[in-house]
């Protein structure tokens, strides 16, 4: 800052010292409020949630531990059905946690499988209807 000699420049000083201080004043409001806004329950639940909605790695891992649930439970009742064998049961439960297990961890290939056969499904079926 330049050297004062005048009260005019003083004056002159003050004044603008004055007008920023007003400013970062404002600003400080505005930024106490948004805190104060984002840290309502409400808030902090609505932001975490639509992270998580948004997030493709949470995305991802629900989709393929989902999808390794239902291939483990239905490898279960394949292999198990109406029997009431305790033994068959048992082996059926073992066999549904090893499924689960495999698919939740290679959803990733197994999703790039079911993508190529439905985009072959589809094409079969374009073809079809084009020849009709």
């Amino acid at each position: 800052m330049e050297t004062i000699t005048t009260s005019t420049e003083l004056k002159n000083a003050i004044q603008v010292l004055e007008f920023e201080q007003a400013l970062k004043k404002e600003l400080l409001k505005e930024q106490v409020y948004q805190i104060y806004e984002n840290l309502k329950p409400v808030n902090l639940i609505k932001n975490t949630l639509s992270e998580v909605a948004t997030s493709p790695y949470l995305t991802n891992n629900i989709l393929g531990a989902t999808v390794g649930v239902a291939s483990g439970y239905l490898t279960k009742k394949i292999a198990v059905g109406r029997s009431g064998n305790v033994f068959r049961k048992l082996l059926g439960t073992i066999l549904q946690f090893g499924v689960t297990n495999i698919v939740a961890k290679q959803s990733g290939p197994i999703k790039l499988v079911g993508q190529f056969i439905y985009q072959r499904l589809r094409h079969k079926k374009e073809a079809n209807s084009i020849n009709s």
